[in-house]
């Protein structure tokens, strides 16, 4: 009767550590969930590179853009000629 016994703990020990344990179902689940909310990470962030991409390259002697010198000087140095208007896009702000 003992064998049984100590054989039914023995598997149960190791049915526990499968869900439970450092490598278990539980923590690979957790794991999945850190995979997935780092790899939308990822892809935001590769998402503002490629933006600021696209702008640096407008800034590049070869491609230099007059407008966009224009106007990335004027807002750093808040320069406004007296005939111009300013709207500001709160939003737009926030994306530079």
């Amino acid at each position: 009767m003992i064998v049984p016994i100590v054989g039914a703990l023995f598997v149960c020990y190791f049915l526990v550590h499968a869900f439970h344990g450092d490598r278990g179902v539980i923590a690979w689940m957790h794991l999945q969930k850190q995979v997935s909310v780092a790899e939308q990470t990822l892809s935001e962030t590769q998402t503002v590179r490629t933006d600021y991409d696209r702008r640096i390259s407008l800034l590049r002697s070869e491609h230099l853009d007059a407008d966009m010198l224009d106007e990335r000087a004027r807002i750093m140095a808040g320069l406004v000629r007296p005939d111009e208007f300013i709207v500001l896009d709160s939003e737009a702000a926030l994306d530079r």
